[in-house]
């Protein structure tokens, strides 16, 4: 199947890909959709898929003979095999009523694959301003500088051994925001690095891992990280600290931008509004 650009392009409020997640509205183009019908076929990692870092196979693929594409809005289905499956679909077009048609289509595919949980996502522009869901943000490396401001803040690696001691514990306690996973790649040397604050010579708070990699057009991106601060040490700046850290670290490697994706509302959210990221729209997931 071939997507047409000019059915297409005008339903994309935001630049978000199935299976890719967020992309740079300058890679935003007909190729992207289908390298992922490519793959699909194959179960490969995209060159330029951020979730290729981790290693293993791809866990959400595109049902590419149940899309539905047509001059108002398209339906695309991913399935993803984790856990007890996930289906989902990526509801593009203008309409109210494309909700409920991806709604319907979700529920109709979760039955077929045995998937358990069946989803609809629904990009939308920032004009939005979306109550709810998660905001996309652009940090634009290329328009502003992004000094180094000190801090305690360095690799873990370049702390001292007993204070790096200091984050497995850390890791652990902080497993639900992906740093237990983060760590067990660190200790195998499978990832960048990961900058990380301490106090008191124990870590309170990292993120991480540091990576530029080129984008589906070749422009280099800092990836994603995970980043998260203690509880019991938040509000004393050190999560900005970290941040600004980081802002750096991918600005001096050469990064041309960086893609976040930020629960509306929430710390991180707020914190990127602050320091002047761009909103570049919303997805907002509901069941089927």
């Amino acid at each position: 199947m071939l997507f047409r650009w000019d059915w297409l392009r005008p339903v994309l409020t935001a630049p978000i890909v199935p299976t890719l997640g967020p992309v740079h509205p300058n890679a935003l183009t007909v190729d992207i959709f289908e390298d992922t019908l490519r793959v699909a076929v194959t179960g490969d990692f995209l060159p330029y898929d951020k979730d290729r870092r981790w290693g293993g196979e791809k866990d959400e693929t595109v049902l590419r003979g149940d899309v539905v594409h047509q001059p108002d809005h398209t339906l695309i289905p991913t399935l993803n095999r984790r856990g007890r499956g996930t289906l989902k679909v990526f509801a593009y077009g203008h309409r109210s009523s494309v909700v409920d048609e991806a709604a319907e289509l979700a529920a109709k595919l979760a039955a077929v694959h045995d998937a358990v949980n069946a989803r609809v996502v629904r990009p939308l522009g920032p004009e939005t301003g979306s109550p709810r869901g998660t905001r996309i943000q652009l940090q634009d490396f290329t328009t502003i500088a992004c000094p180094d401001f000190g801090g305690p803040v360095r690799p873990v690696t370049d702390w001292p051994a007993a204070v790096q001691e200091t984050f497995a514990p850390f890791a652990e306690a902080m497993a639900g925001d992906g740093l237990a996973f983060l760590h067990t790649h660190m200790q195998v040397g499978a990832c960048g690095p990961v900058l990380a604050a301490a106090v008191e010579d124990r870590i309170v708070g990292a993120i991480g891992p540091m990576e530029v990699r080129p984008d589906a057009i070749g422009c280099p991106q800092l990836m994603p990280q995970y980043f998260t601060v203690l509880p019991e040490v938040r509000g004393q700046g050190l999560g900005r600290v970290l941040w600004r850290a980081a802002m750096h670290w991918g600005q001096s490697h050469g990064a041309a931008y960086q893609l976040l994706q930020t629960e509306v509302g929430g710390p991180s959210d707020r914190l990127c509004q602050t320091e002047g990221l761009t909103s570049l729209g919303f997805s907002h997931t509901t069941r089927a």
